[in-house]
C-alpha cells in the first residue's frame, strides 16, 4: 500500500527523483544540495522515508520510482475524492464548477476520458 500523503517539500524531493531517475544516491544527494540546499543525511533521511512509504525503492545505491509521478497523484486525487466527496466524482466536479468555468476544449477533454472510461471513442 502506498502512503500518498507527503509534505511540500516531500513533494519537491519525490519530483525531482521522478524527474531524474534511475539516479544513484549519491547523485541524488548531490542534486538535493543544489536544489534544495540539503547536507547528504538528510537528502537519504527523507529517501528512507519515501521508500517507507512504498513510492521509491533504493536498490544497491540506485534510486528509482515503484509507482510513476502519475499514478501517484492519481491515488491522492482518488483519496481526496474519497474523504472530502465521500467518493462521489461527481460532487467533486460540481464543487470545482461552481467555481471556475470549463473552457469547450476542457470539456472536449473530460468527455474523451469520460467515454474512454466507458470503452469507446470519439462519438
Amino acid at each position: 500500500m502506498v502512503d500518498t500523503n507527503l509534505g511540500v517539500v516531500e513533494a519537491r524531493f519525490a519530483d525531482l527523483i521522478w524527474r531524474h531517475e534511475p539516479i544513484h544516491s549519491r547523485e541524488l544527494a548531490k542534486l538535493c544540495q543544489g536544489e534544495l540546499n540539503w547536507k547528504r543525511p538528510t537528502t537519504y533521511n527523507v529517501l528512507r522515508k519515501l521508500c517507507e512509504k512504498g513510492i521509491f525503492q533504493n536498490d544497491g545505491g540506485m534510486v528509482s520510482s515503484r509507482v510513476s509521478r502519475q499514478e501517484f497523484y492519481g491515488m491522492r486525487g482518488e483519496h481526496f475524492v474519497e474523504e472530502a466527496f465521500d467518493g462521489s466524482l461527481p460532487a467533486f466536479v460540481a464543487a470545482f464548477t461552481a467555481r471556475k468555468k470549463l473552457s469547450e476544449e476542457v470539456i472536449r477533454e473530460l468527455t474523451d476520458i469520460i467515454n474512454r472510461g466507458r470503452g469507446r471513442s470519439h462519438e
